[in-house]
């Protein structure tokens, strides 16, 4: 069974994540904080595997959290779940090592799908996530030419399982190498092919063989 614990200053939310966690026999819903502060805390505690982390908070906001728990020994898969479809939102927070972005008004069965989805190492995005992303890469491409560098073969495997929607630490594993070497890897990949983060890597991925497709057609 995996834990969940959830960063959020709304009541009603915390209440209703709650109630759609206990649906799954696969997830505890563990604890419960109201402010960035106080859910450190607690996930410095408890440990979890997953912390469903709000964005727009008072005092702490959830970006600042985002960074300061990735500056801990907490080791769980964060997910921000936000109403928040702001591009410069969601850049900022997959920059901070958010491993995902959820809406708060997607449907309960997604949600629980994609936190499946967290626990085996994926990115997960909710669906307008995606299009937001999408258009963004589709508006820089007409003000400016993406760089077409040559890429190692390592860099290529990598954007490959990136695509797949591998976290560097299942990349890692699968390669055989350090995850601080998959670090290195993708800020070089990432910056040869002028891209601003993984998440962008991999829709990146996807549109290059959309376009391939519909060349050959």
């Amino acid at each position: 069974m995996h834990s969940i614990i959830i960063i959020d200053d709304h009541p009603l939310i915390r209440r209703g994540i709650k109630d759609l966690i206990t649906i799954d026999d696969s997830f505890e819903f563990t604890g419960e904080a109201d402010t960035g502060e106080k859910g450190i805390e607690i996930a410095l505690a408890l440990q979890p595997d997953i912390i469903l982390l709000d964005l727009n908070m008072e005092k702490m906001n959830g970006l600042e959290t985002l960074q300061a728990i990735k500056a801990t020994e907490i080791d769980a898969h964060v997910v921000i779940l936000t109403v928040s479809d702001n591009e410069k939102d969601i850049v900022a927070a997959l920059r901070a090592g958010a491993d995902g972005y959820l809406l708060k008004d997607m449907e309960p069965e997604d949600m629980l799908k994609r936190l499946h989805d967290v626990i085996e190492g994926h990115i997960v995005l909710s669906q307008k996530v995606s299009e937001v992303i999408i258009q963004g890469l589709h508006e820089e491409a007409q003000n400016k030419t993406r760089q077409q560098a040559t890429l190692t073969r390592r860099e290529q495997q990598i954007l490959s399982l990136i695509s797949k929607g591998l976290s560097n630490r299942r990349i890692a594993h699968k390669l055989n190498i350090v995850e601080g070497t998959v670090k290195v890897h993708v800020k070089h990949l990432l910056r040869k092919l002028n891209l601003r983060s993984r998440v962008e890597a991999a829709l990146w991925v996807v549109e290059q063989k959309t376009q391939k497709k519909n060349n050959r057609a």
